[in-house]
């Protein structure tokens, strides 16, 4: 098909005259293709990122509801986060003021933090607009998770330890064997002392509390009665207790006594009488404590029932090196 000839009337010379183009109204008429297209691609680029423009009722609802998950799980991170300082604060407590009191190791900051790692476990939340902010929370939430669970266990592992100490503290010979109103005086204390028979320097291995026959015994702290009757040379009638842990608690020279042996007692309860049987000079109580199996000094465990004013009165009248009553 052969490209179509334009033509214009001369009037100067009456003639028809073909119209010639020139090469520079072809390059304008190019350049402003070429700039009508680039702006009306521009155009639809804009109209396509922002889709408002052409958002149908159904879309509105659903860009209102992602915009409100958004702000849901904004205000989810912060209370996760507050609950992460209590947490924390709670960790903190236990590693250096629980454990440190019961004597226990603390719980190494990997162990507490360590998350919840598992192959994939995150994959179902991937490949949406938001699931980076989906999968953050939901390691945080597992990594709370997990201290929690850890701390649980440890404050049972405390629990546990605090009724063990419970029964530590019930059980360590803690107040005097006998009353302070029932007593005549501290007559002799633990250390070297003279016998009452052979006059002989020797080692006292307890205190002697004077008292009238009868005057009530008390366990001096829980155990099991391991021994009531006179089989020990020199004691007369006398009990042991053994309260764990390591202690031993003896009371000897009784007139009689008021448990038997592998009975369970308390401290405070009555477990005989004094008296003045097996080598004694006069009735008293001969009072012993005995810790890893060797005798140690018993004034050290009468806070339980003393004032300090009484400890130092009483510890000045045990270290006088006099004679002893048995």
């Amino acid at each position: 098909m052969s490209k179509k000839v334009k033509y214009y009337y001369d009037s100067e010379s009456l003639a028809y005259r073909k119209i010639k183009s020139k090469k520079r109204t072809k390059v304008g008429y190019a350049l402003l293709f070429l700039a009508a297209s680039a702006l009306f691609g521009f155009l639809s680029f804009v109209i396509l990122m922002n889709t408002s423009y052409f958002e149908t009722p159904k879309d509105k609802i659903l860009r209102r509801e992602i915009d409100n998950m958004k702000i849901s799980y904004s205000i989810l991170n912060k209370k996760i986060e507050q609950l992460d300082a209590v947490l924390a604060s709670l960790e903190d407590r236990d590693n250096n003021l629980y454990r440190v009191y019961f004597n226990a190791n603390p719980i190494p900051t990997e162990k507490r933090r360590s998350g919840i790692i598992t192959q994939d476990r995150y994959r179902e939340l991937e490949g949406y607009n938001n699931s980076d902010l989906v999968i953050n929370t939901h390691k945080k939430v597992d990594e709370i998770s997990k201290a929690l669970a850890v701390q649980s266990q440890s404050l049972d592992a405390i629990l546990k330890l605090a009724k063990a100490k419970d029964k530590l503290l019930a059980s360590i010979p803690a107040i005097q064997p006998v009353k302070n109103e029932d007593l005549k005086h501290m007559a002799s204390g633990f250390g070297y002392r003279s016998d009452p028979f052979t006059k002989a320097r020797k080692m006292h291995e307890g205190m002697d509390f004077t008292a009238r026959t009868g005057t009530p015994i008390y366990a001096t702290g829980d155990g099991v009665v391991k021994r009531a009757d006179n089989s020990l040379s020199g004691f007369g009638n006398h009990i042991e207790i053994s309260h764990g842990y390591g202690y031993l608690t003896l009371y000897a020279h009784l007139s009689k006594y008021k448990v038997r042996p592998g009975q369970r007692v308390k401290r405070g309860d009555v477990i005989g009488y004094v008296g003045s049987t097996g080598r004694s000079e006069a009735p008293h109580l001969h009072y012993e404590v005995h810790k890893g199996g060797k005798p140690v000094n018993p004034i050290n465990f009468y806070y339980g029932n003393i004032s300090a004013a009484e400890y130092v009165v009483i510890s000045k009248i045990a270290n006088q090196e006099n004679q002893s009553l048995d």
